[in-house]
């Protein structure tokens, strides 16, 4: 089965109970935490119930082993905001709109890696 990568986008000012809720069960407790699960009818219903908070897609090998770098204690990967700014059109607006949230495909990959890059040019 394939893999998906979600990564919470935007914070938790104003999110419904139920919203904040399904995100902390996916471990999503703070901004631009990441998570990688295998894609079941589950978690694609709990990923439908907050889209508009998160962006999602599948995620590559290569960029698994990057992510792996920036594990946490637990089950979660924390990022930095990613190198040179989200999309142009913000955080609220949905992917194929020219935002950031929602389903991006193989694109999460790119997103990944700007936000890998933005953390370790950080700490040099």
């Amino acid at each position: 089965m394939s893999k998906i990568a979600i990564i919470r986008i935007r914070g938790g000012i104003g999110v419904p109970k139920t919203v904040r809720d399904t995100m902390d069960m996916l471990q999503l407790k703070k901004k631009n935490n990441c998570v990688v699960r295998v894609a079941t009818p589950t978690l694609k219903g709990m990923v439908q119930k907050v889209k508009d908070y998160i962006a999602y897609g599948e995620i590559d090998e290569e960029t698994f082993k990057l992510l792996e770098t920036k594990k946490e204690s637990e089950n979660f990967y924390r990022l930095q905001n990613p190198l040179g700014g989200f999309e142009r059109k913000g955080i609220k607006l949905d992917f194929n709109a020219g935002g950031v949230v929602g389903y991006r495909g193989i694109k999460i990959n790119e997103l990944i890696k700007k936000m890998v890059q933005n953390g370790s040019k950080k700490k040099n």
